[in-house]
């Protein structure tokens, strides 16, 4: 019998049978791509220009932004010195102890032309003014193509540690919206549930259409991106009925008159799990102890994150 003139079971089945699908990989939303061949000479002098080409972003953009409000106090290093060690320790790879005699011979070329020991280098990721910058530098450089997806992801601590085997296993936990072309929009690492994150890093995105897996299916949630004028593709739960606010009653019907032209759009989701995946592939486990210290160093690699994508769309167009 149908709800209040909604085909509910019939919405539930299709949801149930999708379910099935999706397992029994009968259905293919995207083309296979045979992986390309990979020119090592070239690859290589690729990775040394990347280098120089991430050095002067450095120094371009940490040059460019706001001082922090001055504390009362014992003065510190510069924020901005700083927060150029921070973003080089984690493009290059450096602990703070390799940091220290690297940074001698490559940091002028990025505007640091003082010793830094490793005990400032470790400091620098626990200043409140180093984050201040980063915030700048992360706001300036996210352009979006509207095409919006978002997920979470565990960040391991510990190369022993397997975030997809035991969930249970870290706090460490990252929430992020990303467009079609892997660029974070926004992203959240406070420890709080992904669903919850996900309410607030909504009011800082601006898109087309925002797809999320079934964690986030949320009445509220998807108030709130109608409300931006953004359209959501938030996969459905067996439990849904198509009843709800404007936006989800729009979002279901679609789905259950049109499912395959609905999961099309819905699965270009793939590209923030990839992100998370190439994300922790790159650069590697959290290293930093401190909270305030973990949360420097994602941002910092969320920076670099988005520098190199920018570049990389940009050399093909």
């Amino acid at each position: 019998m149908k709800e209040r003139g909604y085909p509910n079971r019939e919405f539930r089945a299709l949801v149930k049978y999708s379910n099935e699908a999706r397992k029994n990989k009968r259905i293919k939303f995207y083309e296979h791509k045979k992986p390309k061949e990979v020119d090592w000479n070239a690859y290589t002098l690729s990775q040394i220009r990347d280098a120089k080409e991430t050095l002067l972003f450095i120094k371009r953009e940490v040059d460019k932004c706001k001082m922090p409000p001055k504390k009362v106090g014992k003065p510190i290093t510069d924020p901005k010195i700083l927060t150029k060690a921070v973003l080089i320790c984690e493009a290059l790879g450096f602990v703070e102890r390799k940091a220290e005699g690297w940074l001698e011979i490559i940091g002028p070329f990025a505007g640091i032309h003082e010793k830094l020991d490793d005990r400032v280098i470790g400091n620098a990721y626990n200043k409140t003014e180093v984050a201040f910058i980063l915030k700048q530098i992360f706001d300036k450089n996210k352009t979006s193509d509207g095409k919006l997806m978002g997920d979470g992801s565990g960040l391991e601590t510990s190369r022993k540690q397997n975030y997809g085997i035991n969930k249970k296993s870290t706090k460490e936990f990252l929430t992020s919206i990303v467009d079609s072309r892997e660029i974070v929009q926004a992203f959240d690492f406070s420890g709080r549930d992904e669903s919850k994150a996900m309410h607030e890093l909504i009011e800082n995105i601006d898109g087309n259409s925002l797809a999320l897996d079934a964690g986030f299916n949320d009445k509220e949630l998807v108030r709130k991106i109608v409300e931006k004028d953004i359209i959501p593709y938030v996969y459905p739960k067996k439990s849904n009925r198509i009843n709800g606010g404007n936006g989800w009653t729009e979002m279901y019907l679609e789905f259950f008159t049109d499912v395959i032209a609905w999961l099309t759009e819905y699965y270009q989701r793939v590209h923030c799990e990839s992100f998370h995946s190439a994300f922790k592939r790159v650069y590697g486990i959290i290293s930093k102890i401190r909270v305030h210290s973990k949360f420097v160093q994602v941002s910092a690699r969320i920076i670099l994150h988005n520098r190199a994508r920018l570049s990389y769309f940009k050399k093909i167009k």
